[in-house]
């Protein structure tokens, strides 16, 4: 089963955007405003500190002018994740199709989605809607969700307030009702240097950093034995690792600096200030011994990233429009997190479903299934037949 061409043509032009988080994704953003623009959408861009990237949010079908008329979200991102060191076996930045699929950065992760709901705007555009479409396009959601809190923020400032919101990460188009939420958190220790053969006058930045390691082991496995569980998570508990770690200068040199990174990813209804409240008050517990040698030593620990846990919410308008659209779908919950639950947060009732497997994503030759693209397809022309008046 073939995709729209119109889809398959916005899908060849947004993976021809070099979008890697690190770079501008303005020649992206500016493409698909001017494409939106063309059949009548009001646009509205919510533009980055440096004004290097921007979210836009395009609006088809408002009624009598009225920004704050309800509607549906469709919302991807447009970033992708790199491809130094991967081995492709065409040109990441092209789109290739091959053996039923479309190949290129982002065909899955999430361009495919952006495609199919940017190919089908003319429809938008065409028909006599009884509340809006939203069209959200987001700024570095791989280097976790960082953008789409501004997009949120300016939506409540322009008056824009939703009914609900689609986000189309892949999920092999099946129903996503919930997800975990996800901390990430660099731990700073700042001890005191010396030579090796004087360590009472130092304080070992490894050392301290090592027994909060160790804590966030113990949490780990206390949360796999005892903690709460989440039933239709495949991993049904918060888990939490150690993934990054840094310190030291040579052999025979007590380290003044350590540093770590962590990160946990929590079930719906979990406390999510638990974790850090813990590892704080260890920290409180260890600083007496470092300021005994040197007060200016310490532990910090600095937010890198937080995503929302996405809570279930089955009841909601939006979702039984969905459900409609995809009979017999299963409904399921995921282990990553999404922009969806900054929606939730936002007041508007939110769910996951997209085309494409989030197996292939961030892999050399991620690829979406043409089939897939079609099933969107199918879903996107049946919400807009169901927004009609």
């Amino acid at each position: 089963m073939t995709a729209d061409p119109r889809t398959l043509d916005c899908l060849s032009r947004l993976i021809g955007f070099d979008t890697v988080s690190r770079n501008s994704n303005l020649d992206c953003i500016d493409w698909a405003r001017a494409h939106m623009e063309a059949h009548g959408a009001r646009t509205r861009m919510d533009w980055s500190a440096d004004r290097t990237k921007a979210n836009l949010l395009a609006t088809f079908g408002e009624v009598g002018g009225g920004e704050g008329a309800g509607g549906i979200v469709l919302s991807g991102h447009v970033d992708v994740v790199p491809v130094d060191g991967q081995d492709w076996t065409s040109d990441p930045f092209t789109a290739t199709s091959r053996d039923g699929r479309i190949y290129g950065r982002g065909a899955c992760d999430m361009k495919g989605f952006d495609a199919v709901v940017l190919g089908h705007v003319p429809d938008y555009a065409a028909a006599a809607l009884r509340e809006p479409i939203h069209v959200a396009l987001t700024y570095d959601e791989e280097l976790g969700c960082t953008g789409i809190p501004h997009l949120i923020a300016a939506m409540g400032e322009w008056g824009v307030h939703p009914s609900g919101c689609i986000v189309g990460e892949p999920t092999m188009m099946t129903l996503v009702s919930g997800h975990k939420g996800g901390r990430v958190y660099r731990g700073r220790v700042r001890g005191k240097a010396a030579h090796s053969s004087r360590t009472g006058t130092a304080v070992n930045a490894i050392e301290y950093a090592a027994l909060l390691i160790a804590r966030i082991h113990a949490i780990s496995a206390r949360e796999r034995t005892a903690g709460p569980r989440a039933a239709g998570f495949d991993v049904p508990y918060t888990t939490i690792s150690t993934n990054l770690v840094s310190g030291g200068s040579g052999s025979n040199i007590v380290p003044a600096l350590a540093e770590f990174v962590f990160d946990y990813r929590y079930i719906p209804g979990y406390d999510p200030d638990a974790i850090i409240g813990e590892l704080t008050a260890l920290a409180a517990e260890l600083a007496p011994a470092m300021h005994e040698i040197d007060p200016a030593t310490g532990i910090d620990f600095l937010p890198i990233a937080s995503i929302p846990a996405l809570m279930p919410q089955e009841d909601a308008a939006v979702f039984a429009l969905a459900r409609a659209l995809l009979p017999g779908s299963p409904v399921e919950k995921v282990a990553y997190g999404t922009e969806a639950s900054f929606f939730q947060e936002y007041g508007v009732p939110s769910l996951v479903c997209g085309p494409g497997s989030i197996e292939q994503a961030h892999k050399p030759d991620e690829y979406v299934e043409i089939s897939q693209l079609a099933a969107c397809d199918r879903f996107i022309a049946g919400l807009v037949e169901a927004l009609r008046a």
